[in-house]
């Protein structure tokens, strides 16, 4: 009697034992542990189900430079550009100052505004478009743009960029400074251009004229005939440009 008493005794202790040992993977595979520091930390085993959540992927890559790398919070890319027949690159069906500022916007993640002419009575023709560019500096024109601003507020780095027209910027971008005073004081502006032999053509003195309230950084000048050709050299230049102003 005693012997059966011990055996049952010992197959109750087994399956206890089986019982405590027994795991639910699913549920391991997506708790994440702790590491000293309180962060979440991932093991290899664990990635395939929640590493792509914006929760993790975040305390994985921790803080990022608002330059560098960017954030639409506090960054904002603004430009003018336009299509048709260009100097040395014929018709084109994406601005060369378009093309510039977008890669910008990809290396700092910075937001983007189009200043849009309200009425584009532009000449599609290089030579039309030069003589009414021309006269519109002549007679100190301040050509209305389309579409509502930002909330500039948000913004502490704004890069300004447009193609040079006759050594200056276009005149539709000083209505945009003009009507946005308030909103660019105090903010650091970058200057940019697009140009075929002109560089940056006194873009940065000149917005400094135009915004005496803001901090003006150093410029940069890229060539149209290499946004339409070259575009792997002009995407290097930006990169190095947006480093040396970390800097």
């Amino acid at each position: 009697m005693k012997k059966k008493t011990d055996i049952l005794i010992i197959l109750a202790i087994c399956l206890m034992i089986a019982g405590c040992g027994k795991k639910d993977n699913k549920t391991d595979n997506i708790i994440p542990q702790n590491d000293q520091a309180g962060n979440a930390k991932i093991s290899e085993a664990d990635t395939s189900e929640i590493a792509t959540t914006e929760e993790y992927a975040q305390t994985e890559t921790g803080a990022v430079d608002t330059l560098a790398q960017g954030s639409s919070s506090n960054t904002l890319v603004v430009y003018f550009s336009r299509i048709g027949e260009q100097y040395t690159v014929g018709d084109i069906e994406k601005g060369n100052t378009a093309i510039v500022a977008e890669m910008i916007a990809q290396q700092t993640g910075a937001d983007l505004f189009e200043v849009l002419p309200a009425d584009d009575h532009y000449p599609m023709t290089y030579a039309e478009l030069t003589d009414v560019a021309k006269q519109e500096q002549n007679d100190n024109a301040r050509p209305a743009y389309a579409k509502d601003v930002p909330d500039l507020s948000q913004y502490t780095t704004i890069f300004i960029g447009a193609p040079v027209w006759w050594g200056d910027w276009p005149m539709i971008m000083y209505t945009f400074f003009e009507q946005n005073a308030e909103g660019l004081s105090g903010k650091r502006l970058v200057p940019f251009s697009t140009h075929e032999g002109s560089g940056l053509s006194g873009f940065d003195r000149k917005l400094k004229t135009a915004c005496p309230d803001s901090i003006i950084l150093d410029g940069l000048a890229i060539r149209g005939y290499d946004c339409q050709n070259d575009q792997d050299s002009v995407r290097n230049k930006v990169s190095d440009w947006i480093l040396e102003l970390k800097q």
